[in-house]
Formats: structure tokens, C-alpha cells, sequence
């Protein structure tokens, strides 16, 4: 029986910096994802997805878990970068932004497929779902393609997607708060606006044998927030939690 596979911090490192990805396949952490959409200019796109190949190609990842989150599926590169690295041994899987929709998960499964080559399998999917739509979809996503393996929550793009008003990736806004009876002195309880999003996600993940990976604490250097906020999720029962390189 093959080990599950452990995801418990997943550094994000942007795929165009070389020190940060050397130092993120360095790292202690059980995972990485390079990345190719948000953390990489416009301009420096072409080179962070050479730069994820010959990393994948040529760093020591020990026993890792590496991936890659591509562009959306409307970016004019997707096919190409799962061209590019679909057929690369060391790369465990495809993170894929912004899921929202069936149809096109399974078209980005098709074209894993394709790209594989002489692979034993195709590289495994993980879905980050950080829109209303998604969330409203997570149920059918996870069950949309066989090589989805993992559901991620991106709490930063989530909050805005609703109209949220935080002020920190990950953290609820100061004002969401439940304010007691003036009987009481009016009390005022803080409120947690991850709650539903990460239950949700979870129940999902478990329902259809998914990995359920928390969304990352803005304020990393905070230590108590960044120590909380992953206790929370370790709590819930989330897999694991990404970490800002």
C-alpha cells in the first residue's frame, strides 16, 4: 500500500526567483509549488516556467512533494506549461488556480494526460478553489477528474471574490463580529469568516478522498497568527496549510 502522501507545510515560492526555489527544495518543508501565475510578472512568464523545468530537473527535492500552479485556464500559456513539464518525472502534480467549473477541469486533465509521455502516470491534479463560484462548485470539482488528488483554499482571492473587507491574507476583518444584548454590555465576540469556506472544502475533500490544504497566513512573521491559524486548520482536520516562502 503506497504512503499517503504528506502535505503538512506547502511552500509557495515564485518558479523566476532561482535562490528561492534552491532554498525551497533546501527547506524542511513537506512540499513546494512553484509558481507561474500570481507571484511571476507578465513579462518574466516564459522564463519562470523554463526555470520550473530545469529546476524539476536538476535540484535535489529529497523527498518532497513538488508541483507546479500554473495560469488560469483562460491564459494564453496553460497547454504550453503543461506541455513544457507534464512529462517530467520529478513533478508530482499541477496546481490549477481558480477552479470553478467541471468542463474545465476535465479539458486540463485531458491535457495532462497528453503531455505525460513515457511518465508511469500522468501527474495528479490539486484544485485551488478561491471564488464564490468555486466554492459553490467544490463538491462537483472534486469529483470531476480522476487525477484530482487535493483541494486547496486560496483565503486571499476568496475574501475578495465575496467582498470581504480584510485587511491581511487569511485573517477575518476586524470589523465581522457578533455584538451581544445592551442587557449584557454588548459583548463582542470576533467571528471566524473562514469557517464555512474551510468546512466545506474539507467535507468535500473527504467525501471523495482528497488531500484538504488550508490557504496561507498573511502575516507571516507574526508567529502567533501564522501558529494559530495552523492550528485551527490542523484542528478541523486539514492535511496541511501553505506557507509564504
Amino acid at each position: 500500500m503506497t504512503a499517503p502522501r504528506l502535505t503538512r507545510t506547502y511552500l509557495a515560492v515564485p518558479a523566476h526567483r532561482a535562490r528561492m526555489v534552491q532554498g525551497a527544495a533546501a527547506s524542511a518543508a513537506d512540499a513546494v509549488f512553484m509558481d507561474l501565475e500570481d507571484a511571476v510578472p507578465p513579462a518574466e512568464k516564459a522564463a519562470a516556467l523554463e526555470a520550473a523545468a530545469d529546476a524539476l530537473t536538476t535540484l535535489d527535492w529529497g523527498r518532497k512533494t513538488v508541483t507546479v500552479r500554473l495560469n488560469a485556464i483562460d491564459s494564453p500559456s496553460i497547454q504550453q506549461e503543461i506541455a513544457r513539464l507534464g512529462g517530467i518525472r520529478r513533478l508530482d502534480g499541477f496546481i490549477i488556480p481558480k477552479a470553478e467549473a467541471v468542463a474545465e477541469v476535465t479539458t486540463i486533465g485531458r491535457w495532462i494526460t497528453d503531455a505525460a509521455g513515457t511518465r508511469e502516470s500522468p501527474a495528479s491534479m490539486e484544485l485551488l478553489i478561491e471564488t464564490a463560484r468555486g466554492l459553490v462548485n467544490v463538491e462537483a470539482l472534486a469529483a470531476a477528474e480522476a487525477l484530482v488528488t487535493a483541494l486547496h483554499l486560496g483565503v486571499g482571492d476568496f475574501a475578495a471574490s465575496i467582498g470581504a473587507r480584510s485587511a491581511e491574507i487569511g485573517a477575518s476583518p476586524s470589523g465581522y463580529r457578533h455584538v451581544g444584548s445592551a442587557a449584557d454590555g454588548h459583548p463582542s465576540v470576533p467571528l471566524d469568516l473562514f469557517a464555512y469556506p474551510m468546512m466545506r472544502l474539507l467535507v468535500a475533500a473527504r467525501a471523495f478522498g482528497l488531500r484538504a490544504i488550508d490557504g496561507p497566513c498573511g502575516a507571516f512573521r507574526d508567529a502567533i497568527a501564522t501558529a494559530s491559524t495552523a492550528a485551527k486548520a490542523a484542528a478541523m482536520g486539514f492535511d496541511g496549510k501553505q506557507v509564504i516562502h
